[in-house]
């Protein structure tokens, strides 16, 4: 056990952020923490630390851990360069190392009679710094600086640098102190894709346990062996990674609604027999409905399942289908003061495509897209043609697109004058913004809410050619879903820069690779990138591509004939079971008609015999009345064994409803 929390709870004010959570950290666990904004994950990370004090609960530590923490923002100032801030982090080895050269220039100095104890103090101290990496810390400060892009700026000063590079040197010193608990808050959001890859392979291969706060679902994937959402204050823990916890998190919401919908079958059932009971009004039937009666107060009934409906609803749907041809782009370039961006660049999207433009940070893609939209200029002679039919809706990642003065009302209204306030309210409801907030301004909105603006936007538009610029940043996990299944869906042709991984591997079919001045083009997915930009195989002679396309056809097509006939066997199975059901469900329910039948018979003659009963000449004649109580006890008895025998039956019947 390297870290255990239980019952721990935290409120601000009247707001329960953490409510009673517990979970344990083992030795090289990686557990990403997942959940909406404001759910408490960056919270909960300050609360282990002790920067924020809880209210209740236990956290438990292992004995002498030492703990590393970077938080998402860095205020750290130093005069330091950026080389010795990480050297920093190795300050123990370098004194030892000192202590090591001092012994050795001092060797000369050492009597005969203290040479041996002389040389075991040394051999000691180098053995102990051989073991705590003192031979290899240069090397690992260099992997440091290469794998976080620090390398072109080493010698900067700490006090120069952005916040981003702040926290990202923050992150290098903390994974270079080798912690047995490792702290992360959105790790990856100062990292292009090659530095977050660096870090994705550092942590699977760290001796230390990892707990994480992060949005990137391809880093979860690639790093997490657990994922713990924090939800309502609450949290659910899953093994596995992303994939797997989206499965898992399915079929967890399914047993739930699967147990609350039993239960209120169930009820529903217990109702029905109660009042079906107090029909017959009779003493038995009463007491036995106020039996069951008790037995149903009793139970505790669950909550109705809410597998968060707080969606925002998404459909890009095209007002006009586009020519084949929808893009071309020829011999575009760019340079900023002494930089050059990219040179010459050329490419052409066509219909139905869904192209991810890919890059390390500062290589243009932003540029390329602004160009397309004629908001740069291509330093060169260039040409850049829409095919015909085509209507581009743009998503720009600062929002530029919408008025910072305007009201979310204003906003949709000057864009689409012909949607009524009934229809606007709509649209910016189904984007989850209800009531006063469609009268704020645009400029008081967070990252994520202009986000949605945007994309409200763009759904209006209706447009057949999407150019989307970064389109998942500050979106939630959930609302990364909602945009992935829309874009999925989407008819029309897309466009966009991403350094979403996951999304891009979920949405794309075609991959533009800016990367050393020009475009490199993959015709498939993330994963697919992957593969062939590392392995670069060159098809020559025959096409095994096509040949096992012909193989896997044929395999194809006897696999959707077995599938038919499977699928044939299985509906000719089903049939026959849903008639055996049916015939079996129709069975009991005419054993009940005839039970309840019985029933009013069985209470009619005991009504008779009761009046019998109360007759002068039948009270003032013992040996009638002993015959009549006689005949009402075997009565009684049946009517026993018919209730008994109706309540089964009840039973049985419940189970094919």
């Amino acid at each position: 056990m390297i870290l255990s929390l239980n019952n721990v709870s935290l409120s601000f004010g009247d707001k329960n952020i953490l409510n009673k959570i517990s979970f344990l950290v083992n030795e090289n666990d990686r557990v990403a923490l997942i959940g909406d904004n404001g759910t408490g994950k960056t919270t909960l990370l300050k609360v282990i630390t002790g920067e924020y004090h809880k209210d209740e609960g236990d956290i438990v530590f292992k004995k002498d851990i030492n703990i590393g923490y970077v938080s998402q923002h860095q205020n750290i100032t130093s005069e330091l360069t950026v080389y010795d801030e990480l050297l920093d982090s190795k300050k123990d080895l370098i004194e030892v190392e000192e202590r090591i050269r001092e012994m050795e220039e001092n060797l000369k100095n050492v009597s005969e009679s203290e040479m041996n104890s002389y040389m075991d103090k040394y051999h000691s101290l180098s053995e102990s710094f051989e073991k705590s990496g003192g031979y290899t810390y240069k090397s690992e400060i260099n992997g440091v600086l290469n794998g976080l892009n620090f390398n072109d700026y080493k010698d900067k000063k700490v006090n120069t640098l952005s916040g981003g590079e702040r926290t990202r040197l923050m992150l290098g010193k903390i994974l270079l102190c080798k912690p047995e608990l490792i702290l992360l808050d959105e790790p990856t959001n100062y990292l292009d894709i090659s530095s977050v890859e660096w870090l994705e392979n550092y942590l699977l291969n760290v001796n230390a346990a990892v707990l994480y706060v992060s949005h990137d679902r391809y880093f979860i994937n690639k790093t997490a062996n657990r994922v713990i959402e924090i939800s309502g204050g609450n949290i659910l823990d899953y093994a596995g990674n992303y994939d797997e916890f989206l499965v898992k998190r399915e079929q967890y919401f399914d047993t739930l609604t699967a147990q609350y919908e039993n239960q209120q079958r169930m009820i529903k059932h217990q109702l029905d027999v109660i009042k079906k009971l107090r029909s017959f009004n009779r003493e038995k039937s009463i007491k036995r409905a106020d039996s069951r009666q008790k037995m149903l107060d009793k139970i505790e009934v669950l909550d109705k399942p809410v597998n968060d409906n707080n969606e925002m609803r998404l459909f890009l749907t095209p007002d006009k289908e586009s020519g084949k041809d929808v893009l071309s782009v020829k011999n575009i370039s760019k340079s900023f003061e002494d930089k050059d961006l990219f040179d010459n660049v050329s490419f052409e999207i066509k219909k139905g495509e869904h192209v991810a433009l890919i890059g390390a940070n500062g290589t243009g893609k932003t540029t390329i897209l602004k160009i397309i939209n004629d908001i740069y200029q291509s330093d060169t002679a260039s040409e850049i043609k829409f095919g015909s039919n085509v209507t581009v809706g743009y998503f720009d990642q600062q929002a530029n697109v919408i008025d910072d003065n305007k009201t979310l009302f204003d906003e949709i209204s000057d864009a689409y004058p012909n949607m009524t306030q009934t229809e606007i309210r709509n649209t910016l409801g189904a984007f989850l913004f209800s009531d006063d907030d469609v009268f704020k301004k645009i400029g008081v909105l967070s990252g994520g809410e202009k986000c949605r603006v945007v994309l409200a936007k763009i759904m209006l538009s209706k447009a057949n050619f999407l150019i989307l610029d970064e389109p998942t940043n500050h979106l939630d996990m959930t609302s990364k879903q909602i945009l992935e299944e829309a874009i999925n869906a989407y008819e029309g042709t897309c466009l966009y820069v991403s350094h979403d991984r996951y999304f891009i591997n979920k949405t794309a079919d075609k991959i533009y690779s800016l990367e050393g001045n020009t475009i490199t083009e993959y015709l498939g997915n993330y994963d697919y990138y992957l593969e062939k930009s590392k392995t670069q195989v060159n098809f020559t002679g025959s096409n095994p591509i096509a040949n096992n396309t012909n193989s896997a056809s044929s395999a194809s097509n006897t696999s959707s004939a077995n599938n038919a006939s499977a699928n044939e066997t299985e509906a000719k199975l089903d049939w026959k079971e849903q008639k055996q059901l049916q015939s079996e469900k129709r069975k009991i329910e005419n054993k009940i008609k005839n039970i309840e039948a019985d029933i009013e018979k069985f209470e009619s003659e005991i009504e008779k015999l009761n009046e019998e009963m109360n007759k002068p000449e039948v009270a003032n004649n013992s040996f009638k009345l002993n015959e009549i109580c006689s005949k009402k006890n075997e009565i009684n008895k049946k009517l026993a064994a018919a209730y008994d025998e109706w309540e089964i039956q009840s039973e049985e019947l419940n189970k094919y409803n």
